[in-house]
Order: C-alpha cells, then structure tokens, then sequence
C-alpha cells in the first residue's frame, strides 16, 4: 500500500512539472497571461475595433522595443536583489536598494507614455469609461492593500 501512494506522488508531481514546462502556445503563465486576459476582457468592456486592438498592439510592441535593454536591465537588479537576499548581504542589498528605486521610477514613466499613446486611439466616450475602470480598480486595490 505505501508503495503504491509513493508512486502515485512521484506520477502526480512528474505531471505536474511536465505540466508546467510544457509549451503554452506561445502564452506565458502566471502574471503574464492574466495580464494578457485581461488586456482582452478590458478590450470587450471599452468595445473596440479591430483597428483600435491593432494600433494598442503595435503601442505596445514598440514600447516593449524601445525599452529592451532597460527591461533586460531591470530583471539583472531583480536577478541581483535576489542573490543578495539570499547571501543576507546587506550591504549588496542597500546598495541595490536605490538603483531599483530609480528603475522603478523609469518604469513609471514609461508606462505613463504608453498609457498615454494608448489613450490617443480611444474615443472620447471609450477614453470616460477606461478612466471609470482604472477608477474602481484602484479602489478595490486600496481597499486589498488595506487588508492586509
């Protein structure tokens, strides 16, 4: 009987494994294919045209083009942050601590310029009702952030 449990744990935790290895279609998991669900579902609210959900796409392409090395460069401190937690060397980590301060308010900006192209394609109605959304989503965060 305890043979046959141990098995069935080695198979359960080999499928899962493979299960999340496996290729998704070119889709990511996790936080990215959420964010890429809800970019669609965000899409359907505000009603917009094929044309609209192509010009966004190539925003967002160019965005993620122009901002490569920065990208690249931001996961490295990540990359790094995390080594150095893990080393508990904090001086590594308070010395790190400001440049992710600094990319972190580079990326800001970069979102907000995407944002703001982003804007440009909608209309003036589509525009009102993005605004109403980002509204309620902020308060449901600020009401979670307040939970905790």
């Amino acid at each position: 009987m305890k043979n046959k449990i141990v098995t069935a744990i080695a198979v359960l935790t080999l499928g899962a494994s493979l299960a999340i290895a496996a290729p998704h279609d070119g889709k990511f998991g996790g936080k990215r294919g959420r964010h890429g669900m809800m970019g669609e579902r965000l899409a359907e609210k505000l009603n917009l045209t094929d044309a609209q959900k192509e010009q966004i796409r190539a925003i967002k392409q160019e965005t993620r083009e122009q901002n490569a090395a920065f990208f690249q460069s931001l996961r490295q401190t990540r990359q790094d942050l995390r080594a150095a937690r893990e080393a508990n060397d904090t001086a590594k980590l308070d010395a790190l601590k400001g440049t992710l301060e600094s990319q972190h308010a580079q990326m800001k900006q970069i979102r907000d310029a995407e944002q703001q192209r982003v804007l440009r394609v909608l209309t003036p109605e589509q525009r009102t009702q993005c605004e109403q959304l980002k509204a309620q989503r902020a308060e449901r965060h600020g009401k979670h952030g307040q939970r905790q």
